[in-house]
């Protein structure tokens, strides 16, 4: 589960991610007006798209981490794999259109800058959005939450086109107008390679919101943990879930028949206590408990 001061750290590095993109935005958009440069300008309002991401996760790191309530009994976990489907699908949409445009537009010939102000400002843009795709996947990993890593590569999109931008202004104001073409090339390239993420991305949450189980390794691992703990004989029914980056886990132990009520809820308590150690990301653990000479009712 999640710390508090994880979820403060998604949600400084999501504010920031706010206010960065908002400033890319209009000051790209500005320099690229001033500058009479039309890759820097559709760069500027790439960044200002971005935080449509940004506002989604920023609700979902509240929403997901809300206790189970009347409606939602096993919590709102779930919240934060639908708002990673979100931003993978932005991701791919974005990538498509900056992959589609820089294709359908590769022989065409625009006005090129004035000046190398725009150039400079591509470039402090890649270096900026790059710092914050760190930031933002370091604080996802570290809290295992899938909608503020696919935001970080959201991040990189921005970066990316960046330095499509980049470098159709250079080659504009270094060649000239027939190395234009340089920007156009260098955002199919890059497109090409987001639109694989992104899908990547989508593809992880749907999977978690059709209650994909986790990889055999772990669920290998739990069982060895399980059958570890003195005093239980025997399991079966193993069930574990993805849900939101996190892992919810049902399991049946065996334990001797003879011994008390109190004595085989303390070996429950004590799988439970186990799992939690070990696996970090396991938000939930409802163990059965039943006689080891009683027949499996199930699988």
């Amino acid at each position: 589960m999640t710390s508090e001061a994880g979820i403060r750290a998604e949600r400084r590095v999501t504010a920031l991610s706010i206010v960065v993109n908002a400033g890319l935005g209009l000051g790209k958009t500005g320099v690229g007006l001033a500058g009479h440069s039309t890759a820097l300008i559709a760069d500027g309002l790439h960044s200002l798209s971005d935080l449509a991401s940004d506002l989604a996760v920023l609700w979902a790191i509240r929403a997901a981490r809300r206790p189970a309530d009347a409606d939602h009994h096993y919590g709102h976990q779930r919240y934060e794999s639908l708002v990673t489907l979100f931003v993978g699908f932005l991701l791919v949409a974005a990538a498509l259109y900056v992959g589609i445009h820089s294709l359908v537009t590769l022989g065409e010939r625009h006005t090129g800058p004035l000046n190398w102000w725009p150039f400079w400002v591509a470039v402090a843009s890649i270096l900026l959005k790059e710092v914050l795709f760190w930031l933002t996947r370091t604080v996802g990993r570290r809290t295992s939450n899938r909608a503020v890593i696919a935001n970080a590569w959201h991040h990189r999109t921005d970066s990316f086109s960046s330095v499509a931008a980049a470098a159709g202004i250079a080659g504009t104001l270094l060649g000239g107008p027939r190395w234009q073409f340089l920007d156009h090339l260098t955002g199919v390239v890059l497109a090409t390679f987001l639109v694989y993420v992104g899908v990547r991305i989508a593809r992880d949450a749907a999977r978690e919101l059709s209650d994909r189980s986790p990889d055999p390794e772990e669920q290998q691992r739990m069982a060895a943990v399980i059958g570890s703990i003195p005093g239980i004989t025997g399991f079966h029914a193993l069930r574990a879930r993805r849900s939101g980056g996190l892992v919810e886990v049902d399991i049946h132990v065996l334990v001797d028949g003879n011994i008390t009520v109190r004595a085989g809820h303390s070996l429950a308590s004590e799988v439970e206590s186990r799992l939690y150690a070990e696996f970090p990301e396991v938000a939930s653990v409802v163990v059965h408990v039943e006689p080891a000479d009683s027949r499996p009712p199930g699988p």
